[in-house]
């Protein structure tokens, strides 16, 4: 018997209640990470940069803030240089002397940035502004390699590299946690269940009102102004342990990796299922029929056709309302299904209206 290659995420198979913190379930309205992106210059390459314009004239006018005038007519293309784009996330409470990581990618067609080094890149937000400042040594995963006769090699992806603690905070992002009376809890999984349940452990250890469910996915809490103090009062409501609901019934298919994930409220209706395959192959073959030596006649070419057909035994069970996702797993191993089989299987239930789970195909 052929066994299925599934993943399966079953959380009510067992009897035991998990509870979870809050700052696993949620977070803090206004704390967020925010995006920077930068446009640099790479130097130091050997002979893998790009041949660009742009890059031409980047280096110029870096050159011009050096007092460096170079002759407009000077072809400049060294290729030991390549423009990029720098991005970096600017940590929510980041402050001004703190490191963070950068990411470098090239613009232009480099080959690879391996042995580069970025030079002082101002790192902006979406308002403009520059919160940090990057340079460095890149660190590249990726190889590329030319021969002399066109042929190449290579791994990952030379055109992108890393700088760890590449780039300084300049500038600090203010955040929403010490503005007015509240804070609101975002829920990572919007559920009411969850909210409602949320609201009540924080009401039950600080007092009756003290948190509201306001929607799915927030909830507020009444929270002290002072900002000492509101430091403690977060402290100790992330851990606070609150029961997640269960999420709703789901079937998610792969149908690149056949991968298939099942929650644990899968469940079906009755519903009678047949599996089985039929193959019919074709073989055409050409046979030259020639006359002998001495005789009259062509010489010929008859087509020879042989057709087999394949069927393997198919069986047909019955699934009950009461079927469960340890059961619907027991039924397709014992007909030796394979995942695509199980696709075409759960499809097929679908649309006889018989799953009980959104279906969903990525």
């Amino acid at each position: 018997m052929r066994l299925i290659t599934i993943l399966l995420l079953s959380l009510t198979l067992s009897t035991a209640v998990f509870a979870d913190r809050i700052k696993d379930l949620a977070s803090i309205e206004g704390v967020r990470t925010n995006q920077l992106v930068g446009y640099g210059l790479v130097v130091g390459l050997d002979g893998t940069g790009d041949n660009n314009n742009f890059t031409d004239q980047t280096f110029r006018n870096m050159l011009d803030q050096f007092g460096i005038t170079m002759p407009p007519g000077q072809n400049l293309r060294t290729r030991n240089l390549a423009a990029v784009a720098v991005n970096a996330d600017l940590p929510a409470f980041a402050r001004p002397g703190q490191q963070i990581d950068v990411t470098v990618s090239s613009l232009g067609n480099a080959r690879s940035l391996r042995g580069g080094t970025l030079l002082m890149t101002a790192l902006k937000g979406a308002d403009g502004r520059t919160y940090a400042v990057a340079q460095g040594n890149l660190v590249v995963g990726g190889l590329g390699v030319d021969g002399d006769d066109g042929s190449s090699l290579t791994i990952n992806v030379p055109s992108v590299g890393r700088i760890p603690s590449g780039a300084t905070v300049e500038r600090t992002v203010e955040s929403g946690l010490h503005h007015g009376d509240h804070i609101t809890l975002l829920l990572h999984n919007p559920d009411f269940t969850t909210a409602r349940r949320m609201a009540e452990e924080i009401s039950d250890l600080l007092g009756p009102g003290t948190a509201q469910p306001l929607d799915a996915a927030a909830v507020r809490v009444v929270a002290p102004r002072e900002p000492a103090q509101r430091v403690s009062f977060m402290s100790v409501i992330e851990n606070i342990e609150v029961e997640p609901a269960q999420q709703s019934a789901r079937v998610i298919v792969n149908s690149r990796t056949g991968t298939i994930v099942m929650g644990g409220n899968v469940r079906l209706s009755p519903v009678a299922v047949t599996h089985g395959s039929m193959t019919v192959t074709i073989n055409n073959q050409l046979q030259v029929n020639q006359p002998g030596a001495f005789a009259d006649g062509e010489t010929v070419v008859v087509p020879e056709t042989e057709i087999e057909v394949d069927q393997e035994d198919s069986r047909m069970f019955l699934m009950g309302p009461t079927v469960t996702l340890d059961d619907l797993v027991r039924a397709v191993n014992q007909i030796g299904a394979t995942p695509a089989d199980l696709m075409a299987i759960l499809e097929a239930v679908k649309a006889a209206g018989a799953l009980r789970a959104e279906l969903i195909v990525i």
